[in-house]
């Protein structure tokens, strides 16, 4: 259990600093080489979390380029680009320079794929949408369809990999949230049927701002921060009881 719990609150505090830079629509500048084989190594090396978390913060420009794409497709951008992060947070804990690709390579594909099962999953998707109908163009100008992107990314879709939010467990760590902050929580990150919802649809439904979502969110992240951080270090006196 303590594992998952370290595990969740490593991807809470990225999760904090995405929707913190998100929110503000500023993303920090790219990596250079040197500075991303440093980081890339501390991380594959020591699994240091400083490091990993540079290589999602500096790579967030990525995610906005690669959420253009699908402007078209009736999402709100900070919606896609929100969505596409989780794709960059799991690309880069997944990422290895044996395979002889180059971070911004792979984290891409990672990211395209999070947010095309997103868009398959929501009711928009299976609903009302074409799958003729445009969603963006390609590097040549050529438009791009849901149905061309379905098509072709079948068998490029990257191994899934263990969600850091486990439902299950999740659910009993949510008990330290307002009802309010928990129900934001669920239908944010699909944790009630696995569909994600934008924060305008959230808002719709509880009729409020959609501002109003984005504090909620944010201070339901910060709580669970705080929460599992406690329960991590009750978790470390116990092991060392001497001290």
């Amino acid at each position: 259990m303590m594992g998952f719990v370290i595990q969740l609150l490593s991807a809470l505090r990225e999760l904090r600093l995405l929707v913190a830079y998100i929110n503000n629509n500023s993303f920090p500048q790219p990596l250079s080489e040197e500075e991303e084989a440093y980081y890339l190594d501390r991380w594959e090396k020591y699994q240091d979390d400083t490091a990993r978390q540079k290589l999602v913060e500096h790579n967030l420009r990525l995610v906005a380029h690669i959420a253009k794409k699908y402007e078209n497709a009736g999402e709100d951008p900070e919606d896609l680009i929100s969505i596409g992060s989780i794709g960059l947070m799991k690309a880069v804990r997944t990422f290895s320079r044996e395979r002889g690709a180059k971070l911004a390579t792979y984290a891409a594909r990672c990211i395209d794929n999070e947010i095309l099962m997103h868009l398959r999953a929501t009711k928009r998707l299976r609903q009302e949408a074409y799958l003729e109908d445009p969603i963006g163009v390609d590097k040549d100008g050529n438009e791009i369809t849901l149905l061309d992107t379905l098509a072709t990314n079948g068998e490029d879709v990257v191994l899934q990999v263990e969600r850091a939010l486990e439902q299950r467990k999740l659910m009993e760590l949510l008990n330290v949230l307002t009802k309010r902050e928990r129900l934001v929580l669920q239908l944010r990150y699909g944790l009630i049927d696995g569909v994600r919802a934008t924060q305008r649809e959230i808002a719709k439904e509880l009729q409020i701002s959609r501002s109003y979502v984005s504090r909620i969110e944010k201070k339901a992240i910060e709580k669970l921060v705080a929460a599992l951080e406690a329960e991590h270090m009750k978790w470390l006196a116990g092991q060392n009881p001497d001290t």
